[in-house]
């Protein structure tokens, strides 16, 4: 039988484009048949997933998307069906996450669990919907775009409150304020040279000053030894005097203190002899005629003794009068 040139050539056009599906499934990894480990995920929202997106399990893609399909006509939720390389010890409790990527495609990555039962051929993996990174991006920057809005509105205020302020009067006020911080700050570097040159460790105040305090300590310890007997000394007078009965003296001195303040009060009321003699002056006038006649007795009786004594048996009798007051030079001795 003779087979003609057009059906060879039908033949091979469809032999070639068998080939060509089969290939480009395999490319995307997907196999006419339905064969191998898989597994199911039901997602709300795919997020852009598609057909041979891989999918990893701690940054190792263990499988790839194998088929997107449809739940139901409402399209309430997205079957997608993962096929995996090999047959791995998935937990039961395990979670499939889709994460988006802004440079990439986006993938499946399923976060294991703790149970110790492994997932089984045609089971379905549970799902959690993530925000993804752009989500979370703009999820963050929303509050603080918030509060940049609010911290705009409250400088806008302060910047108001300040322009009112700040008028003509008070710039001046404070360009005068500024040039006195100047003049103090020129003050002060002022200072800071005067400071500088005292500190210098050659004819500095400061230098001398340790190096007398340095002497002082030195002088010291080099009478370290008469300090301390110095200081034995005081121990045993403070020692002494604690001893002494000083309470006893100061009670003695206060009754001779009160002795003395009743005779001084005694004498100053006049009160017994030495009282009127001090303060009678009447009494102060006989003790003085008293004592002026004494006086003259004593004279009339060295001018005249004859007149008191007379023992000579042809002596004459001296008929001249007494002295009425004493001699001048008897006067003048007494007084001095």
């Amino acid at each position: 039988m003779k087979i003609s040139n057009e059906t060879k050539v039908g033949a091979l056009t469809a032999i070639a484009i068998t080939f060509l599906i089969l290939g480009f499934n395999f490319l995307r990894g997907r196999t006419m048949f339905k064969t191998g480990h898989f597994i199911y995920a039901k997602y709300a929202n795919t997020k852009g997933i598609m057909v041979s997106n891989p999918v990893y399990i701690n940054g190792y893609q263990v499988g790839s998307v194998f088929e997107l399909e449809n739940s139901d006509k409402a399209l309430s939720s997205i079957l997608v069906t993962i096929k995996l390389k090999d047959y791995y010890m998935i937990p039961d409790n395990s979670v499939a996450v889709i994460k988006e990527s802004m440079l990439g495609t986006p993938s499946v990555e399923i976060k294991l669990g703790n149970s110790t039962k492994g997932m089984m051929t045609g089971d379905t993996i549970r799902t959690v919907s993530e925000p993804g990174l752009v989500g979370e991006v703009m999820d963050k920057l929303g509050p603080v775009g918030d509060q940049l809005k609010q911290t705009i509105k409250s400088l806008d205020a302060v910047l108001n409150n300040i322009n009112t302020v700040f008028d003509p009067n008070t710039k001046n006020n404070l360009q005068a304020v500024i040039a006195n911080m100047n003049q103090t700050t020129a003050s002060l570097q002022k200072s800071a040279v005067s400071i500088e040159n005292m500190l210098h460790q050659q004819s500095g105040t400061i230098t001398q000053s340790m190096n007398n305090v340095n002497s002082f300590t030195k002088n010291l310890v080099d009478n370290n030894e008469k300090l301390s007997r110095t200081m034995s000394n005081v121990e045993k007078t403070t020692e002494q005097l604690s001893k002494a009965d000083l309470e006893g003296s100061v009670t003695a001195l206060k009754a001779a203190l009160t002795k003395l303040n009743t005779v001084m009060a005694k004498v100053d009321s006049q009160e017994g002899s030495l009282g009127k003699l001090i303060n009678d002056k009447a009494l102060y006038n006989n003790l003085n005629n008293t004592m002026l006649s004494a006086n003259t007795l004593i004279d009339d009786l060295r001018m005249h003794p004859k007149r008191y004594v007379n023992i000579s048996v042809f002596g004459k009798k001296d008929k001249t009068g007494p002295l009425m007051q004493p001699l001048a030079d008897s006067t003048k001795t007494s007084q001095k």
